[in-house]
């Protein structure tokens, strides 16, 4: 048993950066060269996932486009002999790599968008990545790819963590845990955005799951919840009941790239190892910061 699956909830509105996200979606904004959405896929694809499900909305065809042939674009670099970008589009998505789009019909929030994938997720565990959540793993395996080792493991439901400040942890599912190792901690408790004077930790999920099929039957009979959404958070304390649930402690970089200033620091450190940009980037920054 392994993942094969990821679902990518893309149908949020994005409107902490309004207003560049009235007529693109915010996962298609770029860190240097690529956007948000591509490094996610990209990261499921080291994972071995070979099946990319996006929840989207109807204002998001531009991350189908994305993943699309364009056979136009695609001939003109032929034509013109640029070889190397005409290889960059052809990567976008490897062989064997398939992307399905499933329209999420109401903004119900994440537990929701997780839910209306169910009849292509089916009865596999599949991942869930938040392209909000940009992870560095530097030379090691990706986020995704540790999850994916650890469940092909232990066999159970694993959600991505790490630690937040404080004042920090009503911006995050929080879980209590018991630790087993470095990394994996057997999950006793989930609570959604508690404020630090009743949150049971600090440490916070971040952007990463991988979910037992279990899941999709909790979500259908989990309540609206905060704001009037269905919470994926709801969902997993009801699996906590059921099932076993870890908390992995991922290697990596996170960048929270739903916020403003995530996404600039994103962008920032991304360009500084760029290939083509870093070594200018990196002389621009430092006549402009220590002269």
């Amino acid at each position: 048993m392994t993942v094969r699956k990821a679902v990518f909830p893309v149908a949020g509105m994005g409107t902490r950066f309004l207003p560049a996200t009235k007529a693109t979606p915010k996962e298609m904004l770029p860190v240097v060269d690529k956007p948000l959405i591509q490094y996610a896929v990209e990261e499921a694809v080291s994972a071995g996932i070979t099946e990319m499900v996006f929840v989207t909305s109807s204002t998001k065809r531009a991350i189908e486009d994305h993943f699309d042939k364009n056979y136009e674009l695609e001939a003109e670099l032929e034509k013109k002999g640029q070889l190397e970008l005409l290889e960059l589009v052809h990567d976008i998505v490897p062989s064997g790599v398939q992307c399905i789009y499933v329209r999420q019909p109401e903004a119900l929030g994440l537990g929701h968008a997780v839910l209306c994938a169910k009849a292509l997720i089916k009865d596999e565990a599949f991942a869930v990545i938040l392209a909000d959540d940009l992870i560095d793993s530097q030379h090691e395996p990706t986020a995704t790819a540790q999850m994916v080792q650890a469940y092909r493991q232990h066999r159970c439901s694993l959600l991505g963590v790490e630690d937040v400040a404080a004042e920090e942890t009503d911006k995050y599912g929080i879980v209590s845990a018991t630790a087993l190792d470095e990394r994996l901690s057997r999950v006793t408790d989930i609570v959604e955005k508690p404020s630090s004077a009743v949150a049971p930790s600090t440490l916070a999920v971040v952007g990463r799951y991988i979910l037992t099929p279990r899941i999709f039957l909790l979500l259908e009979n989990t309540p609206r919840g905060s704001g009037g959404e269905i919470q994926l958070t709801d969902a997993i304390a009801a699996l906590l009941q059921e099932e076993q649930v870890m908390a992995y402690r991922f290697t990596g970089q996170r960048y929270d790239c739903g916020s403003k200033l995530g996404y600039l620091k994103a962008s920032v450190e991304y360009a500084l190892k760029h290939p083509e940009v870093s070594e200018d980037f990196r002389s621009y920054l430092r006549e402009r910061f220590m002269a």
